[in-house]
């Protein structure tokens, strides 16, 4: 199948990039930084998803998991941008449109307008579900707790704020990005029966919605 991804060039949507191409399919990346991936299978575009020109695809699969944060501008890039990418491929009619948000849309216990951002693209989720139904596509989303990127570096490596971080996480671990892909796959590759739904995967960080930065 043909897929396309946002935000490929590092972290969680290069893992989810990876698994794709390790699955046979491909894959087509978009972000604004230079590619993280070298494959046969593999086309990387550098572009803006806010603003910038899309790649003229028809995927069958859409993965929308390109964002920023705290960075004064999320809920333009996060929801808008995002909203432009998937108005963009609809007409194509993908099979499965998978998005990345986070468990902040579910606790709010993260920055204010990242929080806010996310749990927009939760509810435009369920909206875009609707829509693809009538075509016979499913749309979903996952919603990560702490995972193990290059983002979250500051955090990890302080062993202060690491330590309140797993006071406030049950399973006492967070995700890493291979992880969080193989989630990412099964939702819009496998599963054809669920849709309109956000999964959270947090290690139980949702039980206890302490923010710790």
């Amino acid at each position: 199948m043909n897929i396309l991804i946002t935000g490929t060039s590092k972290g969680i949507g290069q893992a989810i990039a990876e698994k794709f191409l390790a699955e046979g399919h491909e894959v087509t990346g978009v972000d604004v930084l230079p590619a993280g991936i070298v494959h046969p299978s593999y086309r990387h575009v550098v572009t803006d998803i806010l603003g910038g020109e899309l790649p003229r695809v028809c995927p069958d699969i859409l993965i929308n998991n390109a964002g920023v944060q705290d960075s004064g501008r999320d809920i333009e890039i996060n929801l808008m941008g995002t909203i432009r990418v998937t108005e963009f491929y609809l007409p194509a009619k993908p099979k499965s449109v998978l998005f990345i948000a986070s468990a902040s849309a579910s606790t709010g216990a993260e920055f204010p307008a990242y929080s806010a951002s996310k749990g927009g693209i939760v509810s435009y989720m369920k909206n875009v579900a609707l829509r693809a139904a009538e075509w016979g596509g499913i749309a979903n989303s996952i919603s990560p707790g702490g995972v193990t990127t290059e983002l979250n570096r500051h955090v990890m490596e302080d062993d202060g704020l690491w330590a309140q971080i797993m006071a406030e996480t049950p399973l006492k671990k967070w995700a890493s990005p291979e992880e969080i892909a193989e989630w990412a796959y099964f939702v819009a590759a496998v599963n054809r029966s669920m849709t309109a739904q956000d999964l959270l995967i947090d290690n139980g960080e949702s039980a206890r919605a302490k923010f710790v930065w």
